[in-house]
């Protein structure tokens, strides 16, 4: 019998090299090809939102995320990327027996080369599709925009007045002035959203223009907390600068924005009972550490709403459950709310108009051609019929209410489909029974920062200087920022480093630690 001939070791060092290379060199293109096919499918699912919103998705509690997404990212980036990958290395790493060329197959080194270049231009290209380049470039160039122009809220006088005012802040997931008709300043064939229309016309709409209109949403507020921030702190959402900063996870553990002084701080020192309900899981993102580190007694959610016999045990659609079963919800726990002895703050978040294309409930309609219409016409009056329900209590009278959409809507399809490129898109909002008036809501220029104040304002309280924030009191009619800036300018602005930031609102201190309950 013949033995094997021995393998030489130079030979078998080689070979041990070339796995080694095309185990490291696979691996790299995988990683290229994931950042590049994971930015087309964000790019393709929710629009150009901003590299930070990016960044905090990727780094926040994801728990809850809706099941569609996760199945669209695996077929629309995963599987791209595998295949991909494999054909790529296959093509650089693969060693036929006999050379064809003398160029192919490549060497150790020529195959290592090829890998680092087209893993550069993929990530490259990630980074540039993103609008991660402008965001690295905000990185080393510092704002002077809080040092110049912020308005700390424990510097400045606010009063309320004698008898406290309820709150019922309703933020609606996507609500765009965008769904009126083209006639009523929409981008429309017809008024998708007839009732929060009428609502609006009849009671309190700032507006960019004579008719009824909306708000837009810098840098930092163009998803759902990054919204929230800015709608109840005057300054948006900035994710930390550096990669030591993200061990908090901004909510999934410990505090969120510690010092940074929001509409519920004020409203806890005040004497506010405050709450917050979402149909979600409240995690998701960093909502529910947020709000409980800034004075909120109570979080609802699904696990809450399962265990209150809202929905069953097991429930869950879509995102948690949908919007018909968050309003009965909130009319129960309301009605509980509002027969303490003490003047409450009642924040709830609907979800159903969520992209992509929203949630058919068995309350839609089918009066328009896409299901996104549909949801978006079926959310409209589900609000308000929950706005009379409200304004039939005996709370009522000494409540305002606020209805704010809480960012663009991110169906970049839809959008692709039926608006142009050109239409600026703005924010519903609508204020009810506030106890004052005002002459300067219509032909302003202004953002969602601006509602801090303004809330407070319609809550009938009175503020030194009518600024908060970044934002300006709308019913003073005092110029905002973005009137005084330019919109462009301010957004730029907002976008870049701030250490004012970084220091005054990421950092917990002892005042601040008072306030978490």
């Amino acid at each position: 019998m013949k033995k094997n001939p021995k393998v030489p070791k130079n030979s078998r060092q080689r070979r041990i090299r070339r796995t080694v290379l095309t185990v490291v060199g696979t691996l790299l293109l995988l990683a290229a090809y994931l950042l590049f096919f994971a930015a087309r499918w964000y790019l393709d699912t929710y629009g150009n939102t901003g590299f930070d919103s990016i960044l905090f998705t990727l780094f926040s509690d994801l728990g809850g995320v809706e099941s569609d997404l996760i199945l669209s990212f695996l077929v629309k980036a995963g599987v791209p990327t595998v295949v991909c990958t494999l054909v790529t290395a296959v093509a650089i790493f693969y060693k036929p027996r006999r050379r064809s060329t003398s160029v192919y197959p490549f060497s150790n080194a020529a195959a290592m080369t090829l890998c680092l270049v087209l893993a550069l231009v993929l990530a490259g290209s990630a980074l540039f599709l993103t609008g991660g380049h402008l965001y690295l470039y905000d990185m080393y160039h510092e704002s002077g925009i809080y040092e110049e122009a912020y308005v700390d809220p424990d510097e400045v006088e606010i009063t309320f007045p004698a008898e406290k005012r309820n709150l019922i802040y309703i933020f609606l997931e996507s609500m765009e002035t965008t769904y009126f008709s083209r006639e009523q300043g929409g981008a429309e064939e017809v008024n998708l959203i007839p009732e929060l229309y009428a609502l609006a016309e009849e009671n309190i709409n700032f507006s960019e223009s004579d008719a009824v209109g909306g708000f837009r949403s810098p840098s930092g507020t163009t998803w759902t907390i990054g919204a929230m921030v800015g709608h109840t702190s005057g300054v948006p959402l900035k994710v930390p600068d550096n990669i030591e900063d993200w061990q908090n996870g901004y909510g999934k553990d410990g505090v969120f924005l510690p010092g940074l002084t929001s509409l519920m701080d004020i409203l806890h020192e005040n004497g506010y009972y405050q709450s917050l309900m979402v149909g979600s899981v409240a995690s998701f993102g960093g909502r529910k550490t947020y709000y409980q580190t800034h004075g909120t007694d109570k979080i609802y959610e699904l696990t809450t709403a399962r265990r209150d016999g809202i929905v069953p045990g097991d429930y869950f659609v879509w995102w948690g459950m949908e919007d018909q079963h968050l309003f009965e919800y909130a009319k129960q726990e309301l009605t509980r709310i509002a027969a303490q002895d003490q003047p409450f703050a009642f924040s709830m978040l609907t979800v159903d108009t969520h992209h992509i294309g929203g949630y058919v409930c068995e309350n839609c309609e089918n009066a328009h051609e896409e299901q996104y219409e549909n949801v978006i016409s079926c959310s409209s009056r589900q609000v308000a019929e929950f706005v009379r329900w409200i304004q039939a209590q005996d709370f009522y009278e000494n409540t305002t209410i606020i209805i704010c959409g809480d960012h663009p809507s991110m169906d970049k399809g839809y959008f692709k489909r039926n608006v142009g490129e050109d239409y600026i898109r703005r924010i519903y909002n609508c204020i009810i029974n506030a106890p004052i008036d005002t002459a300067y809501s219509k032909n302003r220029d202004f953002t969602s920062l601006d509602l801090f104040p303004t809330t407070l304002a319609a809550m009938g309280c009175t503020i030194e200087g009518d600024r908060l924030g970044l934002g300006t009191n709308l019913f003073s009619g005092k110029k905002t920022l973005t009137e005084i800036m330019g919109y462009d300018r301010f957004d730029r602005a907002v976008s870049q480093k701030s250490a004012y930031y970084a220091e005054e609102f990421r950092l917990e201190t002892a005042e601040t630690q008072t306030t978490m309950p």
